[in-house]
């Protein structure tokens, strides 16, 4: 009989000294065209991520126009005085490159990802697309019909409802804030190639833009590419454009936006706070997240844990616009959905979590739980390159510091228990929040009166 078969255990590994951390600092630089250029070498991110910021916010769109800038962001993609659109697509596919762009209330983004062997030839075609677009007719009147087919889609959808409400009741109505970013069917319909190349003249120039660089820039001579690239894009200068100042209406009040038959209530509560200027911002971040940010936070622990209302309920601030001068400001809101005959319980049970949170404040625990989610977790967060570029460009369209996020972490880490539960009362006071619900008004608007939280009024849906 053959001898039992013994093993060898190998010592198990151990984990080498931790790394310390922190959020890259790019190197910021002009080129002759006025072309502010950030770029930060991440070695072993092969896939090189570009952000661009063109100063042309939503409120410089002209009256009757709103959308003008969406169209020109995706019209980006349509060709240039050297491609058509089939031949531009063509082009960015055989160099492995995306590229996207979007319209938001601080201006336009343009995005570019490719892996750094082709980022010559990408960068060529990024340049071409922001120095001569060619926003011909035909692209145009596409573009124009693809978003107005959007509109429909998104008033059908609950939450993209809700936010069009909210908007709108907290925004004066000749705001452009209290609008729909992308336009109406009326201004959507409006908006022609000649309008779009007049929105592009008027505010896209590489003295009033920034390109972010992010990635493993090895042995690439990046000044070289830029110099070939975006840096032949001309333009004139500008002067810097006054933004209107925000003002908002927080009366508590609630709206519901009828859909007879739903079976669910979308929620939508909110307010207007500061921006990430504010002393304020790193402590409201901490105490948002622990009323809300995760599965773990208080109002998922009410509602979702021991109610059973809803699959989840978050809290949140969302910067809207942001100035050094205080002219800025953040969205507050509170976001999920419930079932129909819960409405009623989960928004009490919501303004108890409140009113419980404002009378004896957060736990320890909570705030130890949120540092160790918000700033633990960083490093992973932030490792592709796209992500870095991403905030980088953030910081550039807020017209905050380079290195503010570095220092953001830094302050969540540092701030206390007692600074995070005041920041969040502040930021979520239960007599000054607009709620917006998007359901069956014949159903919910009786139990919502019930509960005193402010005046009920009915829109349709």
């Amino acid at each position: 009989m053959s001898e039992a078969a013994t093993m060898q255990f190998h010592p198990q590994p151990k984990a080498g000294p931790a790394k310390p951390w922190a959020f890259p600092a790019p190197e910021r630089g002009t080129l002759p065209n006025g072309l502010t250029v950030l770029r930060c070498d991440r070695p072993g991110q092969q896939v090189v991520a570009v952000e661009v910021h063109l100063e042309a916010p939503l409120d410089a769109e002209p009256d009757g126009l709103d959308g003008v800038a969406t169209i020109m962001a995706r019209a980006f993609n349509e060709g240039t005085d050297k491609h058509s659109a089939e031949d531009f697509a063509a082009e960015l596919d055989r160099c492995g490159a995306t590229m996207d762009a979007h319209a938001d209330h601080p201006g336009v983004r343009v995005s570019l990802e490719v892996p750094v062997s082709r980022l010559p030839k990408a960068l060529g075609l990024l340049s071409d697309a922001l120095r001569a677009p060619a926003f011909a007719d035909t692209e145009i009147e596409r573009l124009v019909r693809n978003r107005l087919d959007e509109i429909p889609h998104e008033a059908a959808n609950p939450a993209r409802r809700a936010a069009k409400e909210l908007s709108k009741q907290l925004f004066p109505a000749g705001a452009r804030m209290s609008r729909p970013r992308q336009g109406t069917e009326e201004t959507v319909s409006a908006i022609d190639s000649a309008a779009v190349r007049a929105f592009y003249e008027r505010h896209v120039r590489p003295a009033t833009s920034t390109l972010v660089v992010v990635g493993d820039l090895t042995g690439t001579d990046l000044d070289a590419i830029l110099a070939d690239t975006v840096g032949t894009w001309t333009g004139d200068t500008a002067e810097a454009r006054p933004m209107p100042a925000i003002t908002a209406d927080d009366t508590g009040r609630v709206v519901i936006v009828d859909r007879p038959g739903a079976v669910q209530t979308q929620l939508l509560i909110g307010r207007i706070g500061p921006d990430r200027h504010d002393r304020i911002w790193p402590a409201q971040v901490l105490g948002t997240y622990c009323l809300g940010g995760t599965l773990t936070s208080r109002l998922d622990r009410v509602l979702r844990e021991e109610k059973g209302y809803t699959y989840g309920v978050r809290a949140f601030s969302q910067v809207l616009r942001s100035a050094p001068d205080g002219t800025g400001a953040a969205m507050l809101a509170i976001s999920g959905s419930v079932d129909t005959e819960s409405t009623g319980p989960a928004l009490d049970d919501l303004w108890k979590v409140l009113r419980t949170l404002a009378a004896e404040g957060l736990t320890d625990a909570e705030r130890d739980v949120a540092v160790q989610n918000l700033v633990g977790v960083a490093p992973l967060k932030f490792e592709m390159a796209a992500s870095v570029a991403a905030t980088l460009a953030d910081q550039v369209e807020q017209n905050l510091p380079d290195d503010f996020q570095a220092q953001l972490y830094r302050q969540l880490a540092a701030t206390g228990t007692v600074e995070a539960t005041a920041a969040v009362v502040s930021a979520f006071p239960e007599d000054h929040l607009v709620t917006i619900l998007v359901g069956d008004a014949a159903r919910i608007e009786g139990p919502v009166r019930a509960l005193d939280i402010g005046e009920v009024s009915v829109v349709s849906g």
